[in-house]
């Protein structure tokens, strides 16, 4: 298992440099009349990238800490009831 992560990885990387070496020219972005900035595509793909994969992740930390607030209201009043014990006939 580890040589095909290996493997996979390896190809990534070298998918990524390829196409960090075909995307190299560079490109203007302008926030209205305000802001513009130049820089190579390869990298705006890549902060592009970034911040889609940062969104991800604390989307995921919110629903995660919800969650975990929600069993730990649920834990504290399994706590509370009380246990229904059955009553001996005999």
């Amino acid at each position: 298992m580890a040589f095909v992560r290996w493997v996979v990885g390896v190809t990534l990387f070298v998918a990524l440099l390829f196409l960090s070496l075909q995307n190299d020219e560079l490109v203007t972005v302008r926030f209205y009349h305000w802001f513009s900035w130049q820089a190579p595509l390869i990298f705006l793909i890549l902060i592009a990238f970034a911040a889609g994969a940062a969104a991800g992740l604390l989307a995921g930390l919110f629903r995660s800490a919800r969650l975990k607030r929600q069993l730990n209201r649920l834990r504290k009043e399994v706590r509370r009831t009380p246990v229904k014990r059955p009553v001996d006939g005999g």
